[in-house]
């Protein structure tokens, strides 16, 4: 269980995460948006990006909230709108976990080539319907999450140190199966998604690897150059989305099978996840990280005392197109 300096500490934190999740956010939402202007069109990528940024940002300034009232509201006086925040945090959590598998899934689908059967025809359908699959995964994410609300239990006007004013703790055996339920879909299926298709990438990646080493005209390179980046980035955020459940499902068991209110951590760790994985994205995208380092540079030119802490900024190769994809 975490102290009042544990959850204070936990706070600050939070809100350190937060501006670093809303700055990687918002710069990827102001780059999809000037290419939308110029275009007049998103790709399905950027259009999946742009619904993981805003789901984060949301998520981010909620789990503050959250956490200021955890840490504030000692005695529980508004615990209600405590447990309704955690619903929001939850549902939101699912939504970016599904929507980042879905990314994972596009890129998998356009980069790998299968021979043509029923699965392929499926994936082909799914990826032409991005924006109606997005739409589903944000109303299947609050749909699914409305249930917490009879999962929660409330610390009404009693000061708990150790304990959160709404805390998911379920006292039967509904409320358990439901928790299950909850893990499962927002942590165990959209990580087999991710799983599978990071696996047929690396195959695909070693298989063209193995192609171009056997070919002695080196005709393969760039579209290897074209995809590689794209290839890190998926692969990336599949091994920060299994380190974030191994975690996850970790402090969700302490607080439903120990009895102990870990609820603070659970959140602190969400937020560590949208974090990293927001910065992923920007780095995925040599344009966007290109573009964000002379920004980042430009910004110390101002200041001479902070000349040490430039960063060398990216060169493009010949072969690479600056899209990433």
């Amino acid at each position: 269980m975490l102290s009042s300096v544990g959850k204070l500490v936990a706070w600050l934190l939070t809100g350190f995460l937060a501006i670093l999740t809303i700055f990687f956010n918002m710069y990827l939402l102001l780059v999809t948006h000037r290419s939308y202007r110029k275009k007049h069109k998103l790709n399905p990528a950027d259009f999946i990006i742009t619904a993981i940024a805003l789901a984060s940002i949301s998520q981010q300034v909620l789990t503050y909230l959250w956490q200021t009232i955890d840490v504030i509201d000692t005695v529980c006086r508004i615990s209600l709108m405590a447990a309704i925040l955690l619903v929001l945090i939850f549902s939101l959590k699912l939504i970016i976990f599904w929507s980042t598998a879905f990314l994972t899934f596009y890129y998998g689908t356009k980069l790998v080539m299968e021979p043509v059967h029923c699965y392929t025809r499926i994936q082909e359908a799914i990826v032409k319907h991005v924006h109606t699959v997005l739409a589903l995964i944000f109303v299947s994410g609050f749909a699914n999450c409305v249930p917490l609300l009879s999962v929660l239990t409330y610390y009404n006007g009693t000061s708990t140190e150790f304990g959160d004013c709404g805390s998911i703790m379920p006292t039967d055996t509904t409320g358990l199966a439901y928790v299950f339920y909850y893990v499962i879909i927002s942590d165990i299926i959209p990580g087999i998604v991710m799983v599978k298709c990071s696996i047929s990438i690396s195959y695909h990646l070693a298989k063209h690897l193995l192609e171009m080493k056997a070919s002695s005209n080196g005709a393969h390179g760039p579209k290897l150059g074209t995809q590689m980046r794209v290839i890190k980035m998926t692969l990336s955020l599949v091994v920060v989305y299994i380190c974030f459940v191994a975690v996850d499902i970790y402090t969700q068991m302490t607080v439903v099978l120990m009895r102990q209110n870990t609820l603070a951590l659970t959140i602190l760790f969400a937020s560590v996840y949208t974090t990293v994985s927001a910065f992923v994205l920007v780095y995925g995208k040599k344009s966007y990280w290109k573009e964000l380092i002379a920004s980042y540079n430009l910004f110390l030119e101002e200041y001479p005392c902070f000349s040490s802490m430039k960063v060398e900024e990216v060169k493009t190769e010949p072969h690479e197109h600056s899209h990433g994809h």
